[in-house]
């Protein structure tokens, strides 16, 4: 598509926001924004589909802008003309702050960010202020519309010219639809709608045709074949389970640790451990950990890491999506993303607007065909890079498991990602090619730096011979908060008496026991139940014997027999058959 300048569009844009435009460097329109600006200008409903850090947010908040702004009428203090919904606060958070920078100029409009993190109190408080757009998140805006009483938001929103879903699909992947459709039996159908997204779903679809009226679909995508932007360089190394974190310290030393790093892992409890791991590795670097279990910090650890000029920043999947930070020098997934799409998502973190960036996906060796999986399903091509062989396997090793000597809370958090990594490989959207069985998990907890392999159902029949147990009492590492400490020790007292470990409920406390003995019993139980199965094929199911009835209830039945026949021939009275009945 033939690069455009805003003042190519057919409908001229207010002097506002092409002076903040100009401000802001951006000169020209993004292939997105030249198809859906004029359109939502126009009245149209839009459905827009294009590549990740394609320009989608100025794609629809300056015909918000240009259209709130052309309205006769001045708007009132609480009356609302555009409503912006995104999935997470980060993303939200974003198109606020790009929205401040048009707003300065433009006195008479004013905006308010409905996010969690903050109370309702706090909302209203500043709701009462004035606001004549909402960006929000889904939870929050349908808890105000629906159960505030302090201001009656549903009344604010009669007025309402745009509404927009920014990135759509996530919205739906999140389990939002119940929480939309509330939201929406609010709105006036008299508006204009705009659906915005990186990939299309069926949910989607269903959306589209229930909430738009005639909408235009709108699909930018740069080389038609590719899903991810073309300045972005996307490539993958194949790596052993115990050397993949070995590997990432020696590419990221290779690399320079003065750029900034998006590293993404497959669950909270491994950004959580794996942040402590590499805060010893990179002791000179910024190191920041969000994940979706962070509530009132995460805003802060993000607006940290966006202003840092070299930074690591691991994160899951609540990152992978809109959010923009500037300068992103290299994407790294340090385990293969759970969805398909979320693969696209996390590579776009980089190589937005235009500049150039760098994508790197860790795949152990049982996980090379996820490579035609995604180039089959998401149009990704990848190339294969060749690392040199790492070096600091064995200082990555002991780091790991001296940090977890230092304070049992690292130790519990090691196990905890070493869990919660099985079992989500074994949820894994694509376990058709990643498979657990294929995992060498001995190798795997190497990678983790474990002190013991933990009991739990998924290791069972699983290969972990190549897993060198170190051989540390697990009761001498204590906790460095001494109150907690100070409970382990008691639990620990009373478990070498009672051989019980103290829990809240006594009667569920688990008596502990040798594995040898407990493998018996379960044998033995195995035993006799085979035992009986045979018997039971030898001798044929046991027929339970018929009880036999007596003489004299085979004559007691008799005489009443005689009596209701007696009775029908009106023989006698229903007063002497109620009497020889015994009926009172």
């Amino acid at each position: 598509m033939k690069t455009q300048k805003w003042q190519d569009l057919d409908v001229p844009l207010s002097k506002p926001v092409l002076n903040t435009l100009k401000k802001l460097n951006f000169s020209t329109m993004t292939p997105i924004q030249a198809a859906c600006i004029p359109l939502l200008l126009k009245g149209k409903d839009v459905a827009a589909e294009a590549v990740t850090g394609s320009g989608k947010t100025l794609a629809f908040l300056i015909p918000m802008l240009e259209i709130l702004q052309k309205r006769e009428d001045h708007w009132k203090k609480l009356e609302i003309g555009g409503i912006v919904i995104s999935p997470t606060r980060e993303l939200a958070t974003q198109i606020y702050e790009v929205l401040s920078n048009f707003l300065i100029h433009i006195p008479n409009l004013r905006q308010i960010l409905l996010v969690g993190g903050t109370t309702v109190e706090e909302d209203v408080t500043r709701f009462k202020k004035g606001a004549n757009i909402i960006i929000a998140t889904p939870g929050r805006l349908e808890d105000i519309l629906s159960n505030c009483k302090d201001i009656n938001l549903a009344s604010s929103v009669k007025a309402l010219e745009l509404l927009v879903l920014d990135e759509a699909d996530r919205l739906l992947d999140l389990g939002f639809t119940a929480t939309l459709n509330t939201i929406l039996s609010y709105l006036p159908r008299l508006r204009r709608t705009g659906l915005f997204s990186a990939t299309q779903t069926k949910e989607l679809q269903q959306l589209i045709r229930a909430g738009l009226r005639n909408p235009v679909l709108v699909a930018v995508k740069e080389r038609a074949s590719f899903s991810t932007p073309l300045a972005l360089s996307n490539n993958y190394a194949i790596v052993g389970a115990d050397h993949k974190l070995a590997t990432m310290y020696n590419f990221i030393k290779d690399k320079g640790i003065e750029l900034k790093y998006m590293i993404f892992f497959s669950t909270c409890a491994c950004v959580d451990y794996f942040s402590h791991v590499l805060r010893m590795l990179f002791q000179s670097t910024n190191i920041f950990a969000l994940h979706g279990k962070m509530k009132n910090k995460r805003y802060k650890i993000f607006e940290q890491f966006r202003s840092s000029d070299s930074a690591l920043l691991l994160c899951t999947d609540v990152m992978a999506r809109g959010v923009d930070i500037p300068e992103v020098d290299w994407v790294l997934q340090y385990d293969p993303p759970s969805n398909a799409s979320s693969f696209v998502h996390r590579c776009g973190r980089t190589a937005r607007i235009g500049n150039e960036g760098n994508a790197l996906l860790f795949l152990l060796e049982s996980e090379d065909a996820y490579i035609d999986f995604i180039r089959r399903n998401q149009k990704v091509e990848l190339n294969k890079v060749e690392l040199r062989p790492p070096t600091s396997v064995d200082k990555c090793l002991k780091v790991m498991r001296n940090i977890q000597q230092s304070d049992r809370l690292i130790l519990d958090k090691a196990n905890r990602a070493f869990v919660s990594y099985i079992q989500a490989y074994q949820k894994h959207e694509c376990n058709l090619i990643l498979r657990l069985k294929d995992l060498d998990l001995g190798k795997v907890a190497m990678g983790f730096g474990l002190l013991k392999m933990p009991r739990m159902p998924e290791l069972k029949k699983q290969n972990t011979h190549s897993f060198q147990d170190p051989e540390i009492d697990l009761n001498v590492i204590a906790y460095k908060d001494k109150q907690r400490e100070s409970k382990r020790l008691e639990k620990l007292k009373e478990f070498r008496v009672t051989g019980l470990w103290p829990g809240k409920n006594k009667r569920t406390a688990k008596q502990t026991e040798p594995w040898s003995e407990a493998k018996k019993k379960k044998f033995d139980k195995k035993e006799r139940r085979d035992k009986r199965k045979v018997k039971k094929a030898l001798t044929g199911p046991v027929k339970k014997k018929r009880k036999k009835i007596c003489q004299e209830d085979i004559e007691e039945l008799a005489k009443d027999i005689a009596l209701i026949k007696k009775l029908k021939k009106k023989k006698i009275s229903q007063e002497q058959f109620d009497s020889e009945f015994g009926v009172n």
